[in-house]
Parts: structure tokens; sequence; C-alpha cells
């Protein structure tokens, strides 16, 4: 047994950077995971390993949670296949017409609310570029300023409940979703908040870059404004409030809440006359398309951290760092920065769900708040996201609107990744920020 001669801890140190190398240079992640588990896990401990990928298997396909996921993953793509953000977009822009700066609170209005319907990053930027771009160069505003608002906006998704990544985390993590969600409201409205900031002094200084609508971009009358908030934009903020609300005040599970929210964002697209067979049957298979990405990475990265835990390499590590006896904070430092570099290459999925398990025993042993822990994640992330070189976020943008020059989208995500970092530095120095709702809906 290959365990007698190296020890298993050790063996689970080699395990993770054979695993980051085989990512990094292209290889399936979930596959990857579950090969790695086994053949690490085989030599480590022996014939173990085939009932534990069975108990974990198992586990992650009877965890009640994860059944949310599809239905919220169909509730986002459902509003966005029925045109409701467009409409969303719309009613905003003309109800801000006169207001210098005012498509940059429209972008941020709609990314919060298209946050809440749906986390995926990708989706966010895409749709708020194809919505926002053409308004903001007829109205000349500037590019950098405009490329930082949509990028940062649609990075709140990751944070913003019912963020697929708190229902994702919430089982990994062993906290209950409902205060994950409960948790990240707060720390999501500061960020709009920060970026909603920066953008009023940037137009106060300098009017040019956000000047008030053209006039043939604005309503005719109050009526028509009128008309357009009441069908624009009380619909879709009604549905994504009252699914959040249901769950937050125990009305629903997320489960139950979520195909709520499905089924309204399916009556919606009827109401709206946009639902076609062809958009139903896009929807759904895109729903299915994301979900098994979802739950395969869940069951193969539930294995691997099984089989790395089972080594006793986790122990090891945080035996080790705690042994040096620095200061717990510069520890948590470490970790952030890992998150934050690796959030470069790799989705969240994997970050989540390989990365968050391994140091998760480290966290308790220092005796941090594991929801305060999981917000902070969550924020970290939306920094990667924003962080050139890689900065994904820069390339869906530069998809949709090809005519923004990279360069100056670079220039204006970094702007916004400045507020995150101040966004994430009151987090860590003001654990209330996010403790304390949950506390106050939960007693907890």
């Amino acid at each position: 047994m290959i365990a007698e001669i190296i020890n298993p801890a050790t063996l689970g140190f080699i395990l993770v950077a054979v695993m980051l190398f085989a990512i990094f240079i292209g290889f399936p992640i979930s596959f990857t995971l579950i090969f790695l588990g086994f053949v690490f896990g085989y030599l480590g401990f022996g014939k173990l390993v085939f009932y534990l990928m069975t108990l974990q298997f198992s586990m992650v396909m009877t965890e009640q949670t994860l059944a949310a996921v599809p239905l919220f993953v169909f509730m986002g793509i459902m509003m966005e296949q029925a045109g409701l953000m467009e409409r969303l977009f719309s009613s905003v822009q003309l109800m801000l017409a006169r207001v210098r700066g005012s498509l940059y609170y429209a972008v941020l209005f709609v990314s919060v609310i298209f946050a809440a319907a749906t986390g995926i990053v990708g989706a966010s930027v895409t749709i708020l570029g194809i919505m926002a771009a053409k308004s903001m160069n007829r109205s000349k505003y500037d590019v950098r300023l405009a490329a930082g608002t949509i990028t940062a906006g649609g990075t709140l998704g990751i944070l913003i409940p019912p963020s697929i990544m708190l229902v994702v985390m919430g089982p990994i993590m062993e906290i209950p979703v409902t205060d994950l969600f409960a948790a990240a409201i707060i720390p999501g409205i500061i960020l709009a908040l920060l970026y909603a900031g920066y953008t009023t002094i940037r137009c106060w200084q300098n009017p040019n870059l956000g000047p008030p609508l053209p006039e043939e971009l604005r309503a005719g009358s109050a009526k028509e404004v009128l008309i357009e908030f009441l069908i624009g934009l009380v619909p879709p903020a009604a549905l994504v409030f009252a699914a959040l609300g249901s769950i937050l005040f125990g009305f629903a599970t997320p489960t139950e809440a979520a195909g709520c929210g499905a089924a309204g964002a399916l009556l919606l697209a009827l109401a709206y006359r946009k639902l076609t067979l062809s958009k139903l049957q896009d929807a759904l298979v895109k729903t299915l398309e994301i979900t098994a990405l979802i739950m395969v990475l869940v069951a193969a990265s539930n294995f691997f951290g099984a089989v790395f835990s089972r080594l006793g390499t986790p122990m090891v590590l945080t035996d080790f760092l705690l042994s040096l006896e620095m200061n717990k904070y510069f520890i948590l430092g470490i970790v952030m920065l890992m998150i934050f570099l690796l959030g470069w290459p790799l989705e969240w999925v994997p970050i989540v769900m390989i990365i968050v398990p391994i140091i998760l025993p480290l966290i308790e042993a220092l005796g941090f708040n594991l929801t305060w822990f999981a917000i902070l994640v969550a924020v970290n992330l939306q920094t990667a996201w924003l962080s050139p070189p890689v900065a994904l976020s820069a390339y869906f943008l530069k998809g949709v609107v090809p005519e923004w020059d990279l360069k100056d989208i670079y220039i204006g995500m970094m702007q916004f990744m400045v507020l995150q970092v101040i966004g994430l530095i009151l987090i860590i120095a003001f654990p209330k920020l996010v403790l304390w709702l949950p506390t106050l809906i939960y007693g907890q």
C-alpha cells in the first residue's frame, strides 16, 4: 500500500497540486476530480474509496435545497427570453431621462433586479451590454465609466439573492441557505450604492461623462412614463421580491419559492406575449445544460473533498498555520488573496466546491463566523471578475459591444474593482454588515 510509504496527508498535497495543474491546462473539471479522487483515494485508503464515492453522490442527489438550482436558472433565463429586462431598462431610462448620468443608474437598478433573477455573471453582463450600450453611445456617455458600470453591475449576480452560488454554497458549508440570502442583502446594497455614488461624483465633477438623455430618447408625456413604469418595472420587480421575501420570512423554502418564481416568469412571458414554443424549448434546454454542469460538479467536488479530508491533509494544514501563531486576520488575508488569484482563471463553481471545503477547517479553527466568511468569498470573487489580466466580464462585454476598445473596458473595470476592494474591507472591518439581518430575522 502506497500509504505505508508516503504519508496520506502528503498525498493530499500532491492531489491538490495535480488537480490545479490538470484544470489549468484544460482538462474537464468534473472528470478530473472524479478520476483523481479515485486514484489518490485508492492509494491512500484502499477500497473504501468506492463506498465513499457512492455515499457522496447519493447525498448530493438527495439534497432538497439543490432542487432550487434548475428552478432559479429557468426563472432567470425565461425573464431574459421574454425581454423583461429590456422593458425594465426602458422604464427606468424614461423615468430618469432628465437626470445627469441617468443611464448609469438605470444599468445599476436593472442589474440588481437581474442579479436577483439569475446568478449567471456572463448572462448579466451580456444582456446589460446589449440593452445599455446603444443608448449610452447615442447619448455620448463616457465609454470607460459605462463599461465599468455594466461589468460591475453584472457581477452582482454572484452575491445578490437568490444567488445560485449561495444556494450551492449552503449545503457545502452546512449553513442554511436562508441565512446566506439574508446575509448577502446588505453587502449587495452597499456595493450597488458605492457604484452609484461613484458615478454620481464623477458626473458632478464632469457633466460630459453622463449628460441627460437627448430629446428623442425621452418620453412624450408623464402618462407614457407612468404606463411604462406599471408595465415594465412593477411586474418583474414584484416577482423577484416576492420570491426572495417568501424565503427570507419563512413563508416558503428556497425550492418552493424557486418553483413559484419559475412559474411566475412563465406567466409574465405569456402576459407580455413573448412566450413562443421555440423560446420555451430554448429556455428548457439551457436550464438543463447549466443544471447538469453544476450538479455533476457538485457531486464530483463533494467526492474529491471527501477523499482530501479522509487523507487528513486539511487538519495538517490547519495545525501548521495555527502553530505559526500569526494574527488570524493575516491568515484570512492570505486565504482571500489565494481565492482572488484563483478567481482569474476559474469560474466560481470549482472555487466554491473544491477550494472552500479545503480551507473550511482552518476558518473554523480561527473562530470566524462561516456565514460571514461565505459572503466574503462571494464579494472576493466579484472583485476577481473585475480584475485584469483575465477579467472574463471584459470579454463578455467586448463580444456584444465590439466598437468599445478593450483597453477602455479594462480601465473602466479597474475603477470599480477599487470600489469592490473598499466594500470587502468594510465587510471585514464591520462583520455586523453581514450578520445583522440574519440575526434580526432568525435570532441567531
